[in-house]
């Protein structure tokens, strides 16, 4: 093994830790699946690489030739949904105390007097205020008093404030008094544990969105800088001497010191690396308009790729209280990509609602105790159960074998909490539970496509995670999908995705000025500093790689309260005519909204640049087998419920593993390998490529 060349992607879902091993010289592939441990995510992860080492048909001594481990972890956004972050106190400038609470002063529901909003992170009475105050163009109007400061962190610390968010007005343009604060925090007896500032974690502007988003990073530091020590300490007990990155929310990778420092930026890690995979197999296959659609054990998540690209969203929400109302969660603004996320997944619990009708999630059993068919104590029926009643899936062959799922209480989860009540059979029950979970997300796919001026006739739905399969086919029928794409691996399609993500950083600071007024030497300045700032962040990982920058300008109208970004050549800024950036901003807002405003004047908010260094994307082996008999890949015949026909009726299994390129498998069917299992209905047609991607196709008219 002297010339082997290792990855290992490894992704903590909210049920199971998926990991993929690579061997970058042959590009193949060894996987695992494990439940995952929530009380401590990283002993799952020792866990799975540890069955990996014992697995036969692994080289069992790679780990001295493991050169990187991609992470992925929904560590973060549960310490946020669940409140189990630290003890954080606020610093902030006098009279700002509470605009945590102020928002933005918008009823997410105009019409419910009983609106509840989230409780910020820092209670009030650990929110501390300074008299200070630096002008919106970064003119000092009152110095900072240190006296002042070490009293506030006096008070602080005898709270027990475990870790401390500065975020004072204006920082953004002058960032002075807080590297003041940094330096006396640093200095004192008080020392605070941990601390974040806002000129380094959010240097933008609107107040309530800094102050929120850095009062988010203080709270999630502490525990996310304590599951990275145990996780690296666990990888060195298994002999790991590599590099361990971290999948950021806007589809790059950086190091666990940029993570350990930066954790607000790795809140949607995992569902992430799922559309950096679609995108990856866009281009491999020349798709230009893909869904990407990930559905696992305790959420799906979806995105819509145009022209090759997912888009990037500059502000999201996490915490909702209501989880379908934008502006009831906490905004966090940091780069992330677009994904859309509803509770629907193979763990979801189904009830009866108070008004008596069939509800699917979005509460989940999650991993403890799971669905019940997992038999560790789960007494709710979920869609994994309705799933294996339906005959969907195989109970002997749940995670190839080595998970055995009892059908029985499935069946008796089903008939008491939902047949009885609403006297009906069992499979009728399930056949409910299943459908209206595919209608929950067509719901939201049909809107989240619109949304993007996408067309649902045209598009690929590419599925992933191990319910993702299984439900692809019911969700093309409802918005009328013509494809579906099954790569291979599915089951563990984050955890792929890892590897074609580029190690990347994103940076942005604002400078708001009008075009006409704008001094572009200046601006090129501020460029050369985020650059500087990227290049000092991805250097360790560089190792001698030439590190890649991309510029973006957030542009708006003078007056709009909403910015455009508009992309602008990696050129000197100094070289730039004002009437070239106008036709850049005027051409993308038409192509937005249809329509443009010359006469108008235009300014320049916010500045940002992306550090990436060149991917290193895997390489799909092409399968050993050249043809073969259909009928040698069949494993036989199981009873499966049809959509179409609303009854029982017998579908072919086949051995995934055993087809090959060229073979069509006319529905029904049912294709099945280790990780997840594949649904085509009898008005669809799956066929194998000499990748071995599944390509469903179905018969919809449009």
């Amino acid at each position: 093994m002297e010339n082997e060349s290792y990855r290992l992607g490894c992704d903590i879902g909210g049920t199971f830790t998926d990991f993929v091993l690579l061997n970058d010289k042959t590009g193949e592939f060894r996987i695992n699946k494990c439940l995952t441990t929530p009380t401590d995510p990283s002993e799952a992860v020792e866990q799975g690489i540890r069955q990996l080492l014992e697995n036969p048909k692994t080289e069992s001594d790679f780990m001295p030739h493991l050169e990187e481990i991609i992470h992925g972890t929904t560590l973060v956004i549960n310490a946020i949904i669940e409140r189990k972050g630290a003890r954080t106190g606020l610093i902030t400038t006098k009279g700002f105390r509470d605009v945590l609470e102020l928002g933005r002063e918008i009823r997410y529901d105009a019409y419910n007097i009983f609106a509840e909003y989230p409780e910020p992170l820092a209670p009030r009475y650990l929110r501390k205020e300074i008299y200070e105050r630096i002008a919106s163009d970064g003119r000092v109007i009152r110095e900072i008093v240190p006296e002042e400061v070490e009293k506030v962190l006096a008070e602080l610390s005898d709270m027990g404030v475990e870790s401390l968010a500065v975020c004072l007005i204006n920082a953004y343009e002058n960032p002075a008094h807080e590297i003041k604060i940094r330096e006396i925090v640093e200095n004192s007896a008080f020392r605070i544990p941990h601390s974040s500032f806002s000129y380094e974690v959010l240097p933008q502007i609107r107040e309530y969105e800094r102050t929120c988003t850095t009062v988010t990073n203080a709270y999630v530091k502490p525990i996310t800088a304590e599951y990275l020590r145990k996780l690296s300490s666990r990888l060195e007990s298994l002999g790991f001497q590599g590099r361990l990155f971290i999948m950021l929310s806007s589809g790059g990778i950086t190091s666990v010191e940029t993570a350990r420092e930066f954790p607000v930026r790795i809140i949607e890690s995992g569902p992430t690396a799922a559309v950096i995979a679609s995108q990856h197999y866009g281009r491999m296959f020349e798709i230009k308009d893909m869904f990407c659609f990930d559905m696992g054990g305790t959420t799906a998540k979806s995105c819509l790729i145009q022209k090759g690209q997912a888009g990037l969203v500059s502000t999201f929400e996490v915490g909702r209280v209501q989880r379908f109302k934008k502006g009831s969660g906490l905004p966090i603004q940091v780069p992330v990509v677009d994904l859309m996320e509803i509770g629907a997944g193979g763990g979801s619990i189904a009830r009866i609602s108070k008004m008596g009708l069939l509800q699917v999630g979005p509460e989940s059993a999650g991993a403890d105790p799971g669905p019940a068919c997992y038999g560790q104590g789960g007494e709710h029926p979920t869609v994994t159960d309705a799933d294996l009643t339906l005959g969907y899936l195989d109970p002997n062959y749940f995670l190839g074998g080595t998970m055995i799922l009892d059908k029985e209480a499935s069946h008796k989860a089903i008939a008491e909490k939902i047949a009885n009540p609403l006297e009906t059979s069992v499979e009728e029950a399930a056949f409910g539970i299943h459908d209206l979970i595919n209608e929950t997300m067509a719901a939201a796919a049909k809107t989240h496509i619109a949304e993007k001026g996408g067309n649902p006739n045209i598009i690929t739905i590419s599925a992933f995670g191990g319910a993702g399969p299984v439900h692809a086919y019911g969700l093309a029928r409802k918005i009328g999908a013509p494809r579906i794409l099954v790569p291979p691996l599915a089951g563990v399609g984050s955890a792929l995705g890892f590897f074609t993500a580029p190690v990347a950083f994103d940076l942005a600071r604002s400078h708001r000025v009008s075009l006409q007024e704008a001094d572009f030497e200046n601006i090129e300045t501020l460029f050369e500093s985020l650059e500087q700032e990227g290049s000092a962040i991805l250097r360790k990982a560089a190792e001698g790689k030439v590190i890649r920058y991309e510029r973006v300008i957030s542009m708006r109208f003078v007056g709009q309260g909403a910015e455009t970004d508009i992309a602008v050549e990696r050129k000197s800024f100094r070289e730039c005519r004002k009437e070239e950036i106008r036709e850049l901003f005027d051409e993308e807002y038409k192509r937005l909204y249809g329509r443009t405003y010359p006469e108008t004047p235009v300014e320049l908010v916010t500045f940002k640049v992306r550090a990436s260094l060149p991917e290193r994307p895997f390489r799909i082996p092409r399968l050993n087998k050249k043809d073969g008999n259909l009928k040698d890949c069949a494993k036989g015949e199981r009873p499966a419920f049809s959509l179409i026909k609303k009854a029982f009726i017998p579908f072919t299994v086949y051995d995934r593993s055993e087809l090959f390129p060229g073979a069509v498998m006319k529905g029904p069917a049912i294709i099945e390998e280790r990780e997840s299992t594949i649904i085509i209905g009898e008005d669809a047609e799956g066929s194998v490529d000499e990748y071995g991607f599944v390509w469903i196709h179905l018969k919809i008219s449009v």
